[in-house]
């Protein structure tokens, strides 16, 4: 039987022992601790040893988890700046006025929250007075990522701050009117306040690590100097269960982000009730963080508990702190001392002697009350030490109890983040308890009022003294009026029009040789952003490497395996890309940081994110959302696009329904380039849109996103005639007829329009001539560029309809009097071409890819999905046949004759 003493083998059994006698003194004594003075004894020792190690500069494993104890102890907290009670005052009437706006707006049914603010008031009222810099500071002042939840208390400071009106707090989650509120931080809907959108859960803390990151981009390449700016992150500890919550947690350690901090609202409930019931979300979070190298701060206890910890002179109750479940701590809250009392004192013997020592309300004030989250001296405390900490993120674990100050009838309550008001005696108890002076008669016909002090009082004038000395309002959103940035030069564009000749180029390759092109723009070069998920030599963007350079605050600190190449891998300090690694979602977080670096920093930046088009959409499609809310702008290029270009790869890599997708986000024009003057075209009017000159009624805050292929293919010259590059940003245009392309029909041939995105034209142009030559019809070929922008602009044309406003859709005047019926075609499901059916003149039909893809060579995915030459040949004459313009038996024929 093995001795379950004896030490096991382990790495350091690989090292040598120089001193074998020593070690064996060492490891006596430590037994020696643990026989004499009991095991507890013995691992404090070890974990101040280890301390000690530490501050030395002694290369140690660092530990992942500390006592169920404050960080920072109360001895060393600095003192509170400011004036505490004015404060504490302005934070009650924020509580006031945060639950207020819920309750009031509960009788219109549309909902709110109220617990959370309530437990976090004061990891805010301590930043907002000493920490948050505002946007008239030095830089660009911080970035404040606001918990979703807790945006009835940001309302509550705007309104109390002279920002928002009692009109705009009873139109909370009330927008349709006007001059309403919405629900979470939405910058889309109220751009002068919110700066990034936190719910969808999960992606804030994401965004934030990339925004700190993107801030040290910035001022590494010279573009602005932001390091001065503070990046902070509000986040519920629930939050943390989603994967984006902590998908970055090593990069921002690796990088050494010291300009970010996670606020971590510890309230120990998630909505339907505990974080982790049988466990400590605390200390896993601790241990979480500290494995990827970030600084913690826990903040849990507040000082009512000095005295219990004074009085703990065995480790006891330090020890049942770490045993107690999270779920019993909110049971605690909910119980009285008697219960406390045999509960958690009476599980040690020495417990059950302090508890001797220790009121009824002292126990209640510890259990019920005294928490570091609720307490602006420990908030303080664990602030400060956030932002003086040096080389290293720091997380805040902030202990609050959910519903604080709401009443017994909330806090701790699984229930309370579906409890969406209080009745007027439970307002009347907070009151007191706030020791407000809101009287009786105040609540008029039941109606919980407002609170205000007035716009001349002490707490206004506090409030906004603190604000200006630390640059003026936050949140904030500032739009600084910025030039518009100079188009590029024309050569850059107009090179793509004469076409490859007889050179084979794939649209992905045509995209990056424009933004070589682009990237050595005097004016706007610099200001390019590539972003790439590690597959930049799939993209063809290895060429970019030497030039640009890859970003990283290290620079290179290596010599590159192929340095004697002339595209080698090179990393530079003021590198141009971002070269993310197998990340859709931070890639995705760096383009949301540098399409809104026009507003957060006062810097139009231009960023283009390449990535498979089957894993951008389909994985980070909440993301774009948030891009959308966010008001970013950039390209986003869906690369080896389509369901049947992308050789061998199989079913998880063949898109077919991105642009579906992509359909579905108000702030996305997506576009299906078919030849590199299109990518061209499409790119120069986004750059004229997003960043130049956007003509009156057009939308800035948008962002493209378009599919490109690695089919390498001749690259046609674009046609000759008017408004070729208005049809290609509109969606339509006619590529040439059946006489342009050199077929001379027969008298009185069939006629069909055949229309084509991406690759498929190609299928099509083929098709047209095997129309022509077996079959005697004639066919005119157009290029969809953009199924999805056709779309909605014949939406815009039935809106107007019911205005009273005659207009007619653009892809009923390109089509209007094409001869014939027309058949659409793609790479991608139907539903993609089908958009637009419903205001096409002409009969229509369509072929698609639908289904799962699969591994083949192109030629035999196509047939597969009946998309090939011959399949929309023999889909042409079935329209044909079913007109009665040819005979039905062409059909028979034609599939036979095909194989099909």
């Amino acid at each position: 039987m093995t001795d379950p003493n004896a030490i096991q083998p382990s790495a350091l059994d690989q090292l040598p022992d120089r001193d074998p006698e020593e070690t064996a003194e060492w490891q006596a004594s430590l037994d020696a601790v643990a026989r004499e003075a009991g095991p507890h004894r013995a691992a404090y020792l070890m974990r101040r040893t280890l301390e000690r190690a530490e501050a030395g500069g002694i290369a140690l494993p660092k530990l992942l988890e500390t006592d169920y104890v404050n960080t920072i102890p109360t001895s060393a907290e600095p003192g509170l700046p400011g004036d505490p009670e004015m404060e504490a005052r302005i934070t009650a009437w924020n509580r006031w006025n945060a639950a207020a706006m819920v309750t009031r707006g509960s009788k219109h049914g549309v909902g709110g929250h109220i617990a959370t603010f309530a437990s976090a008031a004061w990891l805010y009222e301590t930043g907002f007075n000493h920490f948050f810099r505002g946007k008239e500071a030095d830089g660009s002042g911080d970035q404040l990522y606001i918990q979703g939840h807790a945006s009835p208390g940001i309302y509550a400071r705007a309104f109390l701050d002279g920002r928002l009106s009692e009109h705009h707090l009873d139109n909370f989650r009330q927008e349709a009117g006007g001059n309403g509120l919405p629900s979470y931080p939405h910058p889309r809907r109220l751009p002068w306040l919110w700066e990034f959108p936190t719910v969808s859960m999960g992606l804030g803390p994401l965004s934030a690590i990339y925004q700190a990151r993107f801030n040290r981009y910035l001022t590494a390449r010279g573009i602005k100097d932001v390091s001065s700016s503070h990046v902070w992150a509000f986040l519920g500890d629930g939050e943390m269960d989603e994967p984006e919550s902590t998908a970055a947690l090593a990069l921002a350690s690796r990088e050494g982000l010291d300009n970010l901090t996670f606020v971590i609202n510890c309230n120990l409930q998630r909505l339907d009730g505990p974080v982790r019931a049988n466990f400590k979300i605390v200390q896993e979070l601790e241990a979480q963080f500290r494995g990827a190298g970030w600084n913690v701060v826990k903040t849990l206890w507040g000082s009512a508990w000095d005295e219990l910890f004074a009085l703990d002179t065995t480790g006891a109750l330090v020890r049942r702190l770490r045993q107690v479940p999270d779920a019993q701590v909110q049971t605690y809250q909910t119980r009285d001392a008697a219960y406390i009392r045999q509960d958690f004192f009476g599980a040690d013997p020495a417990l059950v002697e302090m508890a001797k020592l220790l009121s009824d309300d002292k126990i209640l004030e510890c259990f019920h009350l005294s928490r570091g989250g609720h307490e602006a001296r420990k908030v303080y405390a664990a602030y400060k030490a956030a932002v003086e900490h040096k080389g290293a993120p720091t997380v805040i674990l902030a202990q609050t109890v959910k519903g604080h100050t709401l009443g017994q009838g909330f806090a701790s309550k699984n229930a309370n983040h579906q409890m969406k008001k209080l009745s007027v005696d439970e307002f009347k108890a907070m009151r007191d308890l706030l020791e407000l002076p809101i009287k009786d008669s105040d609540f008029t016909d039941g109606v919980v009022p407002y609170g205000h002090p007035g716009a001349d009082s002490p707490e206004v004038r506090y409030l906004q003294e603190r604000r200006a000395a630390l640059g003026g309002p936050a949140p904030a959103r500032r739009v600084h009026p910025v030039a518009p940035l100079p188009a590029p030069a024309e050569k850059a564009f107009a090179s793509f029009d004469k076409g490859s000749g007889s050179q084979n180029v794939a649209t992905t390759m045509a995209f990056v040789r424009l933004v070589k092109d682009l990237v050595r723009d005097k004016e706007t070069g610099r200001r390019w952003v590539p972003i790439v998920p590690d597959e930049a030599r799939t993209f063809g963007m290895e060429s970019l490497f030497p030039s640009l350079g890859i970003y990283s605050p290290k620079g290179q600190t290596y010599e590159p395996v192929d340095r004697d190449q002339l595209m080698y891998y090179k990393e530079a300090k003021n590198g141009q890309i971002l070269n993310e690694g197998i990340t859709e979602a931070g890639s995705m977080a760096d383009f949301i940081a540098a399409s809104t670096a026009y507003a957060t920093h006062g810097e139009a930046m231009i960023p283009f994110y390449i990535f498979y088009s089957m894993f951008g959409w389909q994985r980070t499609a909440d993301q774009m959302w948030q891009l959308g809310d966010q008001l970013g702008r950039g390209f986003l290029v869906g690369a080896t696009a389509g369901r049947t270009t992308l050789t061998g790869e199989g079913l998880q890599h063949a898109d077919g329904h991105s642009p579906v997708i992509a359909a579905t986000n108000p702030a996305a024009l997506t576009y299906d380039p078919a030849f590199a003057y299109e990518v061209a075209a499409i790119v120069k009017d986004g750059l004229r849109r997003m960043y130049g000159e956007a003509a009156p009624g057009e939308d800035q805050n948008v962002f493209y996103y378009l599919t490109v292929y690695n089919e390498p293919l001749p690259q046609p010259a674009k046609p000759s005639g008017l408004g070729i590059d208005e049809g290609i940003v509109k969606g339509l245009y006619r590529f040439n007829t059946a006489e342009s392309a050199g077929i001379t029909p027969p008298a009185n041939a069939p006629r069909i329009q055949l229309l084509g995105s991406g690759t498929a034209i190609h299928w099509a142009l083929k098709a047209q001539r095997l129309l022509a030559d077996e079959w005697g019809v004639a066919a005119d070929v157009w290029s969809a560029t953009s199924w999805t922008e056709l779309r909605r602009d014949a939406l815009e044309a039935d809106a107007a309809l019911l205005r009273g406003e005659e207009r007619v859709p653009y892809v009923r005047q390109a089509l209007h009097g094409a001869e014939g019926p027309v058949l659409a075609v793609s790479d991608y499901m139907r539903q993609v071409p089908d958009q637009i059916a419903q205001w096409v003149e002409q009969d229509w039909s369509s072929l698609g890819a639908d289904g799962f893809g699969l591994s083949d060579t192109r030629e035999a995915a196509r047939r597969h999905f009946g998309v090939d030459a011959e399949s929309i040949v023999v889909a042409a004459l079935a329209q044909l046949a079913k007109r009665g313009e040819i005979k039905a038996t062409a059909v028979k024929e034609a599939r036979e004759k095909y194989g099909l």
